[in-house]
């Protein structure tokens, strides 16, 4: 999985600015036979209720879908997938994060914890295959920079 150092910073900001709630983010790109390529972050608005659960619990915004759906048809572009922020937990997606997915898709997870040696995490959810109410295992991708971006 490629992103561009830009498109980083801002899903770092975003996800960030959310806290100590779950920030949340669509991203958009292309899949190439190599690699998925994520070339723009679309920031959403977590709409999970109640919104005293939000630092544990995250969920898109069904109107920034759509639009963002739309956007992305008129480019040639994809969404790819989502990203989300674990203020208080590792980036591995939760039980819920699995069965709540629609795969296949990506994803990304920003830990918010201090000592997390690697706090943003890359993740393939597969198909789900397994009966209803087993979640899908994640698979975990590598995250690469993209060349020439800021100056690399």
């Amino acid at each position: 999985m490629l992103l561009s150092g830009h498109c980083l910073i801002v899903l770092e900001r975003t996800l960030l600015a959310a806290s100590p709630s779950e920030g949340c983010a669509l991203l958009i790109g292309q899949r190439h036979a190599e690699a998925l390529v994520v070339q723009g972050i679309w920031p959403c608005c977590n709409r999970w209720e109640p919104a005293s659960e939000r630092q544990r619990h995250f969920q898109l915004d069904p109107r920034e879908q759509l639009l963002a759906q739309r956007w992305v048809r008129e480019r040639g572009l994809q969404v790819l997938g989502a990203a989300h922020s674990h203020p208080s937990s590792p980036a591995v997606p939760s039980l819920r994060d699995r069965t709540c997915s629609l795969g296949p898709t990506l994803m990304l997870i920003r830990s918010g914890l201090t000592d997390d040696p690697q706090p943003l995490r890359a993740w393939w959810l597969p198909e789900p295959t397994a009966p209803q109410g087993i979640a899908p295992e994640a698979l975990p991708l590598p995250l690469e920079p993209l060349a020439g971006d800021l100056g690399e």
